[in-house]
């Protein structure tokens, strides 16, 4: 097993691995994934979009009264890719062949 291409990027590891550990809880808001990342409006939607056509996440566009919210949350796919990425980062640190 190799790393996932798609997750393998920094930013988008972070955003995976935020979604999964607030999995439990639901979509994560916007500005949550963006205060976690620490990346620009427009980066971390570019790499939501990535994520978002691989089937890794789904987004939700609504509205708050009138403000436009939008949420993100791992797909079931998105969740065994992100397992089986993590899963590879732990053979590579414990030294683990394929």
């Amino acid at each position: 097993m190799g790393p996932d291409d798609i997750i393998h990027q920094p930013l988008r590891l972070k955003i995976m691995a935020a979604l999964w550990a607030e999995r439990e809880r639901g979509p994560v808001d916007f500005p949550r994934l963006k205060s976690i990342s620490g990346a620009t409006d427009g980066n971390l939607g570019s790499h939501l979009t990535t994520l978002e056509k691989a089937d890794y996440v789904s987004i939700e566009k609504d509205f708050v009264g009138k403000r436009p919210r939008t949420r993100a949350s791992l797909t079931p796919t998105g969740a065994k890719a992100f397992r089986g990425h993590v899963a590879y980062l732990r053979a590579v640190v414990e030294g683990v062949e394929d």
